[in-house]
């Protein structure tokens, strides 16, 4: 109701930071969809105590699609021309740069391919989850089979899908920017945010007494080598965008980084590359410590927190040139959607068996050291 209220009095504000929460939250989905399909393509045995997990999240694209039901109607309605500029026509036509970009950045076109990401995420996702609980009750080994029919195509075609689907929510905010890196880099974020939730995941079941038989520290220790090394490919490709940005000198390019170093935006820039790629780096970086639940804890926290304002850096200077403000807005759209999300998780996860029960690989996998 807090959320509401804002609506109608600074409805700017409020898409703002539905667009940041909604981006932020979306990457634990898109995240653990592209952990699912790399593991039955690659038959992966050491995660399947774990992977059901990441399946509660992918069952529910379907319904967490609703929630950019919002943005579509106010962006029908015409009420995102301050958050999104190239939706209003008279700024447009005044504008040489949008105007070129105007076959792609279109309210119909626009509106049609979220219609097409959600459409594919849901299917893929709901066709994952179905068969491997399907497998749980039938012992059926042949679905398989299955799993790696889907997941081929699902990460070729989903691949190009997170891509469009960056450049739609957050980089059209800042429309006259572009980066050809921009695709990869928010799926390197959301493959790491999604791996530090499974972790914390995990270890809350472990403390609820749930999960203490089949997942040990080996499990831990895969996770996390799985999070160090996503750690450093997120740093591998911020920074080469940075950079070919930085030799490039274009104007539209430049100005993105140059207003995150106005006002306190400078402070939160240099966060950036301490807490969300050197802390979790150092951290992680010993063979002890990524078998380490406390560590893991630790890192995974950082990650996601540094996530958050990861996304907020990109959005909120548009709003904001001059500094970073975090408003209650902010804060109350971001506690409403994770709880619909987190409920969203656990409605799904307790329905079923909390590990694939009838996996070919089970057997291995439970005795992983």
């Amino acid at each position: 109701m807090l959320s509401l209220s804002t609506l109608f009095t600074d409805s700017d504000a409020f898409f703002f930071s539905w667009i940041t929460s909604f981006s932020f939250l979306s990457s634990f989905f898109l995240g653990s969809l592209f952990f699912v399909l790399i593991q039955h393509i690659t038959r992966s045995k050491w995660s399947v105590t774990v992977r059901r997990i990441p399946e509660s999240f992918i069952a529910n694209f379907w319904k967490w699609g609703l929630f950019f039901l919002p943005i579509i109607i106010a962006m029908a309605s015409g009420y995102l021309t301050h958050v999104y500029h190239w939706t209003d026509a008279k700024y447009v036509v005044d504008d040489p740069i949008l105007s070129g970009k105007v076959p792609f950045l279109n309210e119909p076109f626009f509106i049609a391919r979220q219609v097409i990401y959600f459409m594919f995420w849901s299917y893929i996702g709901w066709k994952l989850h179905k068969t491997s609980v399907e497998m749980d009750k039938t012992g059926d080994w042949g679905l398989q089979t299955l799993l790696r029919k889907v997941s081929a195509p699902g990460l070729f075609i989903g691949g190009f899908i997170i891509a469009f689907a960056a450049f739609d929510w957050l980089m059209s905010i800042d429309a006259h920017w572009f980066s050809t890196m921009f695709g990869v880099y928010y799926f390197a974020m959301s493959f790491q945010v999604s791996l530090a939730a499974m972790a914390l995941i995990v270890f809350w079941l472990h403390g609820k007494g749930l999960l203490k038989n089949v997942v040990n520290k080996a499990h831990y220790n895969d996770i996390g080598y799985l999070l160090f090394g996503f750690t450093v490919f997120y740093a591998y490709i911020a920074f080469c965008q940075y950079l070919l940005i930085y030799y490039a000198n274009i104007p539209e390019e430049t100005l993105f980084f140059y207003h995150r170093m106005e006002g306190n935006w400078e402070y939160l820039t240099y966060s950036l590359l301490i807490f969300r790629f050197v802390v979790p780096f150092l951290l992680l970086l010993s063979k002890p410590a990524k078998a380490s639940k406390s560590t893991l804890k630790l890192a995974s926290w950082i990650i996601i927190v540094m996530h958050f304002i990861e996304i907020s850096w990109i959005i909120k200077p548009v709003q904001s040139h001059h500094g970073f403000e975090l408003a209650w807005v902010d804060l109350t759209v971001l506690i409403g959607l994770s709880c619909i999300m987190l409920g969203l998780f656990v409605n799904t996860f307790r329905k079923n068996d909390m590990i694939p029960s009838n996996d070919p690989h089970l057997e291995e996998c439970l005795h992983k050291h």
